[in-house]
């Protein structure tokens, strides 16, 4: 594994990466309130198939994190830094990983490059309306009417026991190491501001939900070979959103896991072996 800084658009990006040069890039798009650090255990499992590449957005994990006025915590820019990392990094054509907010930000690249996607594994990636937990109506509701104080209400998304049960949740006893979730904890103690941007990135959750239907349109035109894997008790984003990718592409492999939202903290190995038998050359 190696650890990397890019410099994009004048923010130090961090990124790691793993696998020869001579094998097909995998970009893994991480989620919230995650960063590249989830992918720990997997990249090295795919390494010898794929050439994987996953970095930290801006606000997150090790990347820089521009304060509000100098940076729009939006899912549109936050894109658009993403690609250009790809452009800067000089990759043409790539499988994409895509994990909670990390379905929205690949989808977008994916609107404006069709050329260069040669596959998707969305794991609890979702970009349909039947994938929303009941979480999503409450924040609908927000989202027409959006209070000072339904603001400060969702921070609690931040707090320690949220992050907690983000993990845990769904998953056997004792299966979830508490790295990952403890590093998540550190991140947001450490990074400035941290609370107010992430509430910048819910309330524009919604523009999200508004481009479903054309990341939906996008699938139907170009039809991606893709494969849903999905921890079926997640209740951010529930398994029927896995099961909707068919309506679109009716040879999409879709693979439920005994895990809930952050799969790969206990069914990374299965995760990898479905992705290498499904996409391995």
């Amino acid at each position: 594994m190696k650890y990397n800084i890019a410099n994009i658009k004048r923010i130090n990006v961090f990124y790691r990466e793993c696998g020869g040069n001579d094998k097909p890039v995998m970009l893994l798009f991480h989620g919230f309130p995650s960063s590249s650090h989830m992918f720990r255990d997997l990249m090295p499992m795919l390494e010898s198939k794929f050439h994987c590449i996953a970095m930290d957005y801006p606000g997150f994990g090790n990347t820089e994190s521009p304060s509000r006025e100098e940076f729009a915590y939006t899912f549109d820019h936050l894109a658009e830094i993403c690609d250009a990392f790809i452009e800067e990094l000089k990759i043409n054509k790539f499988y994409m990983y895509v994990f909670d907010y990390g379905a929205p930000i690949g989808f977008r690249i994916a609107l404006k490059h069709p050329e260069k996607i040669l596959g998707i594994i969305s794991q609890n990636g979702n970009v349909y309306e039947e994938g929303l937990g009941s979480k999503w109506a409450v924040r609908a509701e927000y989202w027409k009417n959006p209070t000072a104080e339904l603001r400060e209400s969702y921070k609690s998304a931040f707090a320690k026991e949220t992050v907690y049960g983000q993990y845990t949740y769904g998953t056997e006893e004792g299966s979830v190491s508490p790295d990952g979730y403890s590093l998540d904890m550190y991140y947001a103690s450490v990074i400035d501001d941290y609370a107010e941007k992430q509430s910048d990135l819910i309330f524009d959750y919604q523009n999200n939900v508004k481009m479903y239907p054309v990341f939906q349109e996008y699938l139907r035109t170009y039809k991606p070979k893709l494969l849903a894997i999905w921890g079926k008790d997640d209740p951010s984003f529930i398994w029927p959103g896995a099961e909707a990718f068919r309506k679109d592409l009716p040879d999409a492999r879709i693979v439920p896991v005994n895990s809930g939202h952050f799969a790969l903290e206990n069914c990374c190995r299965e995760i990898a072996e479905n992705i290498i038998e499904f996409f391995g050359e």
